[in-house]
């Protein structure tokens, strides 16, 4: 885990595993703040390496927003990823077995995209979308924080590999 980097607390829900809070560590203090919104988080994200994200108001002597542990399922996202380009929405979708993220975009026209080449195509046959690039849309996925993972999905997993051998 990398103290010094934006993470994305995830739902443990299995009817929704999208994500519930939005939250970034202070550099300073260390502790963890929400984020009111995706698109503020996604900011702070974008330009984590150049301006690492800082308690606002200087309030790393208040307690911390949320605390990192297993009460919720932590997955942990790259930093300097681009924003969602205006108009899109970036969702992300936690298996049901907990190996890993899965990152969709939405369109504003609602079709759902799924790959680079998806958007790409997407791109191609809608020019009113002219300002938007393929480089602009990042489907790297957060890595889940396997000491948050409920144990019950550990043992599940763990079966299962047991019997590909």
């Amino acid at each position: 885990m990398a103290k010094d980097s934006p993470k994305t607390p995830k739902s443990r829900s299995a009817t929704n595993p999208s994500v519930s809070v939005w939250a970034a560590q202070c550099e300073k203090c260390l502790k963890w703040r929400r984020i009111a919104t995706q698109e503020q988080f996604e900011d702070i994200r974008s330009r984590f390496t150049e301006e690492p994200f800082n308690c606002p108001n200087g309030s790393c002597d208040d307690p911390a927003d949320i605390e990192y542990d297993a009460s919720r399922t932590w997955a942990i996202d790259k930093p300097n990823l681009p924003k969602t380009p205006s108009g899109f929405k970036r969702e992300l979708c936690l298996r049901r077995d907990y190996s890993k993220m899965d990152t969709y975009y939405f369109t504003p026209l609602g079709k759902k995209l799924r790959s680079f080449t998806e958007v790409t195509t997407f791109l191609e046959q809608n020019p009113q979308f002219t300002d938007v690039k393929s480089s602009d849309f990042s489907f790297t996925s957060p890595k889940v924080m396997d000491d948050t993972v409920p144990s019950t999905a550990l043992l599940a997993n763990s079966h299962k590999k047991g019997a590909a051998k």
